[in-house]
C-alpha cells in the first residue's frame, strides 16, 4: 500500500513541479524527498491513530496444587483442549498447563501452575477473582445436567446484563468460574473433546477484577490500553477493547473487602493480547509514561511478554499473538507430550522425574 502511495505521489508531484516551476531533475528530486517525508509522517500518524494495540484477553493464568485433578476437571468436565504441556520457565520443576480451543487462540487460553503443597489462596481486592467462559445461550440445560453428573456444585442460573445468563461454580481447588450463556459469540469451539460442539465452550467471555478503588484500574484500561466503557450495573463496570465475548473486563467495586492472598484457587495474572512486538513496544512506553514499571520483553517461546502490576494490585501481562503453540508440535498432537524450552532440554530426565503423571481417560467424560 505504501509503495503504491509513494509511486502515485512521485508521478503527480514530478509532473506538476516540472511543468509549473521548470525545475531541474536534481531540484525536483530534492524537493520531492522533502515532500514525501512530510507525507510519510502524516501517514504514520494516521495509521498509529487507528491501530489497536490491545485486541482483547490473551490468556489467564491461575495457581493450583494438583496437576492431575486440574487436567481431569478442565479437559474432562469442562471439555477444554489441552494445548500445551510444558513447565514454568522460571521454575522448571513445576508444570505449566495450557488449555484452550482447537489451536490455542488468544481469548481462549487458560493456564495453570500446579505447585504441589501450595497453600490455599483467598479471594479479595487486587485480584482477578472470576474467570468467565462463553457458551451458546441454548446450552444452559445441558450444562446444568453435566455439572450434576460429575457432582460439581453450582449456583442457579441468573441474568446479569441483556441476553446474558450465567452459572457460577468453582473448580476443585476453589477457583471461581462462571459459564456465561449468550447469543453473541461466533467463535468455533474445540470439536475433539468430550463435550458436543453445539454445547461446547467457545473461549473466554471475560474476567472480573475485584477493586477497592476501581477508578485506578479503569483509568489505565481506558487511558493506555485501548479499552472503553461498555456497561454499568450497580457495583459492576464493564470495559472492553472490542465489544464482543472474549474481551470483557468487569471491575467490581468492593471498597470494604480485604485484599486477596495468593495460593491455589486464585488467579496469578491476566494477559492482554497485542498483535506483535511493535505494538508491544509502544504499549511498554505508554505504561512507563503512566508511572508503572513494566519488565523488559521476555521470550515465552509461544509468545513474547511484558509484565507489570497496575495500581490496583493486579499483575498484568501483555503478550503477542504469535508465534503460537504449533512451533514445536503439529496441531493434531497439541498437548499430548511434555514440551521443554531449549534451555531445559538437556535436563529432560531430571524434570520428568519431578512431574507427576497427568494421563486421563477422556472417554469416561463423553
Amino acid at each position: 500500500m505504501q509503495k503504491i502511495f509513494l509511486t502515485f505521489v512521485f508521478i503527480i508531484y514530478s509532473r506538476r513541479a516540472v511543468i509549473r516551476n521548470k525545475l531541474s531533475c536534481k531540484q525536483c528530486l530534492f524537493s520531492l524527498v522533502n515532500y514525501i517525508s512530510v507525507l510519510m509522517l502524516i501517514l504514520q500518524a494516521m495509521l498509529e491513530k487507528n491501530t489497536k494495540y490491545i485486541t482483547g484477553i490473551h490468556h489467564i493464568t491461575a495457581l493450583a496444587s494438583d496437576a492431575r485433578e486440574n487436567v481431569t476437571f478442565y479437559s474432562g468436565v469442562l471439555g477444554l483442549r489441552m494445548i500445551k504441556q510444558t513447565v514454568n520457565f522460571d521454575d522448571p520443576g513445576v508444570y505449566h498447563l495450557y488449555y484452550g480451543d482447537e489451536k490455542g487462540t488468544p481469548g481462549s487460553i487458560l493456564t495453570f501452575f500446579p505447585y504441589p503443597g501450595i497453600r490455599k489462596g483467598m479471594h479479595g481486592t487486587g485480584q482477578v477473582t472470576v474467570t468467565t467462559f462463553s457458551l451458546p445461550l441454548h446450552s444452559v440445560g445441558f450444562w446444568e445436567n453435566r455439572l450434576k453428573r460429575f457432582r460439581v456444585p453450582f449456583e442457579k442460573a441468573r441474568e446479569r446484563l441483556e441476553s446474558e445468563v450465567f452459572i457460577g461454580l468453582q473448580d476443585p481447588e476453589g477457583l471461581r468460574l462462571e459459564l456465561m450463556f449468550n447469543d453473541r459469540d461466533d467463535r468455533l469451539p474445540y470439536q475433539g473433546g468430550p463435550v458436543p460442539a453445539e454445547y461446547a465452550i467457545r473461549g473466554f467471555f471475560g474476567a472480573e477484577i475485584c477493586a477497592d478503588r476501581p477508578e485506578r484500574t479503569a483509568t489505565l484500561l481506558t487511558g493506555k490500553m485501548d479499552h472503553r466503557l461498555i456497561a454499568e450495573n450497580g457495583y459492576r463496570t464493564r470495559f472492553a477493547a472490542l465489544d464482543k465475548p472474549g474481551n470483557y473486563i468487569d471491575i467490581l467495586a468492593a471498597p470494604s473487602s480485604v485484599a486477596g492472598k495468593s495460593g491455589h484457587g486464585t488467579i496469578h495474572h491476566i494477559a492482554f493480547s497485542t498483535p506483535g512486538q511493535i505494538t508491544q513496544n509502544k504499549l511498554r512506553e505508554a505504561i512507563q509514561d503512566f508511572n508503572l514499571h513494566p519488565t523488559p520483553v521476555i521470550d515465552r517461546q509461544y509468545f513474547k511478554s511484558i509484565y507489570f502490576r497496575e495500581n490496583g494490585g493486579v499483575l498484568f501481562e501483555i503478550a503477542t499473538e504469535g508465534p503460537g503453540f504449533m512451533i514445536d508440535e503439529p496441531i493434531d498432537a497439541l498437548g499430548q507430550h511434555l514440551k521443554l524450552p531449549p534451555q531445559y532440554e538437556y535436563r529432560r530426565k531430571e524434570i520428568e522425574a519431578l512431574l507427576a503423571p497427568i494421563d486421563m481417560d477422556i472417554k469416561s467424560y463423553r
